[in-house]
């Protein structure tokens, strides 16, 4: 056995046979603390894109981040390449409810193979669609759209979001663990509701609007309770991030006259205006719904602190704020989602505005919005926008692929670092050939979600390699094990370099099939942390036989 580590390097005539320590829990609760109080985030760490060139062509189709430490290594790509899977009303996952466990689990499991197939990097699941729960849990019952009956669990019985979560890092992917934060129950819902539901726990907080029930962002006791379950999904999952949608009060209804409903929270309003409070109404609104999402990111840092807290609010900023020419529906003053003010103390660790729109509809123009975005993002958090992929359907108003397609190049253009597709139902029918142009046109490459940097104190050790002659399999020990998530690998040929990902639970790298096709010069790997930060490389060169 032949052992090496980070820079060092072993040439043969032959092929051959603790992270940093994390601030303390004490420690990280006073920084968050402080963070909140005094409106201003950490110091972000920026990845800049490459400043030069490899010596041999690079297969890479994602926006690079110059690896710091070795110029003969090219740069690891980054781009975030992630989809959300809707469970709400059955749009992506389960297909239908009352689907058996086994069927469930063979249409995640080809959801998983088709992101894989495209050489996407993250899964956005949705893990509470309504104040219910695709996972087991003591605070809300399982959700209707599993099983057909809420509180029902699967038959046979698993856990669904551990499930997820085991077969997406055996595959590369993230987990990002997507909530709902306020609405009881949907349109779609055709169940009685659960003993454990929330309407029946804590019927005071729960409102109804419309043909809609939502929990009341004033009642404190509402805001807990979404804080319990985030809290509860951190603690006991393996999840790579959290996230919250747009829905923080209801988008607003009309009665049959066309007048707009005002949402019936007279209750708490009056509780505040007693207690002394004297802040108007929409602005104490804007400060229900800016008290959940400081204290979300607080508190999933405090319990893990590489895991990633991102929202996708509506892709229209404040109304006053607005570069000219952009009109449209405001977030601000109907939803209460101060989106600016969030992105400004660094309250979130990405913002995936939901830009629905076309490149060339000039009243909410694609590139002029993500700019403003851009420039609302003073703690320099990744902006990864939304894109409305399931806009290419069998209408008369479909979109066609090269909408979708064009929108990620334009990201590129202006140096994004990563988009989200909505949903993955449009990519697994494979619309008007999108998935194949995605992967054939935009994903040449596998691609790495870019680092958190700010997220954590960490030096990660790099990984030693141990060549088996006999078996031609590469070895890798790490040296913390616990804070490693992917191997990224480089593998060299005379033409040129290849890079992939795979989990560090993996610890073989089989070179057999690569030295049939194309001798190999050398191979490189890195260990990456949880919050995508790399190892210095171990490197292993081979002379060709």
């Amino acid at each position: 056995m032949l052992l090496f580590n980070g820079y060092s390097e072993l040439s043969v005539s032959r092929p051959p046979a603790k992270r940093g320590r994390l601030l303390s829990g004490m420690l990280r609760a006073a920084f968050m603390t402080t963070l909140l109080a005094a409106c201003a985030g950490p110091k972000p760490g920026s990845i800049a894109p490459a400043s030069g060139t490899a010596k041999l062509p690079v297969i890479v189709n994602a926006p690079p981040a110059q690896h710091p430490l070795s110029k003969d290594i090219p740069a690891t790509p980054r781009e975030f390449r992630a989809v959300w899977v809707s469970t709400v009303a059955n749009i992506d996952w389960p297909s239908r409810r009352e689907l058996s466990s086994d069927k469930q689990k063979a249409e995640a499991i080809a959801i998983l193979d088709q992101a894989v197939q495209m050489r996407l990097n993250a899964i956005v699941l949705q893990v509470r669609p309504s104040a219910d729960a695709i996972y087991p849990s003591a605070l809300e019952p399982w959700s209707e759209f599993l099983t057909g009956e809420q509180g029902r669990p699967p038959q046979p019985y698993y856990d669904p979001l551990q499930f997820w979560i085991e077969q997406a890092h055996e595959r590369g992917l993230e987990l990002h663990a997507w909530f709902n934060p306020y609405r009881a129950r949907t349109t779609q819902a055709k169940a009685g509701q659960a003993r454990s539901h929330v309407s029946k726990t804590m019927p005071a907080v729960v409102r109804q609007y419309g043909d809609m029930s939502w929990m009341d962002p004033g009642e404190p006791q509402a805001m807990q309770h979404t804080l319990n379950v985030i809290n509860d999904v951190v603690r006991r999952y393996d999840v790579d991030g959290i996230h919250i949608d747009d829905y923080f009060y209801p988008y607003p209804i009309k009665n049959s006259a066309g007048t707009e409903l005002d949402f019936p929270d007279e209750a708490a309003w009056n509780r505040y205006l007693q207690s002394g409070g004297n802040l108007n109404r929409a602005d104490w609104r804007r400060d229900n719904v800016n008290r959940l999402v400081a204290a979300i990111y607080q508190q999933v840092h405090q319990e893990k602190s590489w895991v990633k807290f991102g929202i996708s609010p509506f892709g229209i900023g404040r109304p006053d704020r607005l570069p000219p020419g952009i009109t449209g529906f405001s977030q601000y003053d109907k939803l209460y989602a101060d989106v600016e003010l969030w992105l400004a103390r660094g309250w979130l660790d990405y913002l995936a505005p939901q830009l629905y729109w076309p490149i060339q509809q000039t009243p909410q123009a694609f590139k002029v919005l993500y700019d403003y975005w851009n420039a609302q993002n003073l703690q320099q958090r990744h902006i990864w926008p939304g894109l409305f992929t399931s806009k290419i359907d069998h209408t008369e108003k479909s979109w066609q692929a090269d909408e979708i397609l064009n929108q990620v190049d334009a990201l590129r253009e202006k140096n994004g670092s990563g988009h989200i597709h909505f949903s993955m139902v449009s990519l697994s029918q494979n619309r008007k050939e999108i998935r194949k142009r995605l992967a054939q046109e935009k994903y040449t490459s596998v691609a790495l979600v870019p680092a958190t940097p700010w997220l954590e104190n960490t030096n990660i050790a790099p990984p030693q390699l141990q060549w088996n002659d006999e078996q031609k399999l590469l070895r890798v020990q790490l040296a913390d094990s616990e804070n490693t998530r992917w191997l990224a690998i480089w593998k060299q040929t005379e033409q040129q370099w290849q890079f992939s990902v795979q989990p560090a639970s993996k610890l073989t790298i089989d070179l057999r099939k690569d030295a049939q096709q194309t001798p190999l010069k050398q191979v490189v790997v890195m260990a990456v942390s949880r919050s995508g930060q790399e190892s210095l490389p171990a490197k292993f060169s081979l002379s060709a036989p």
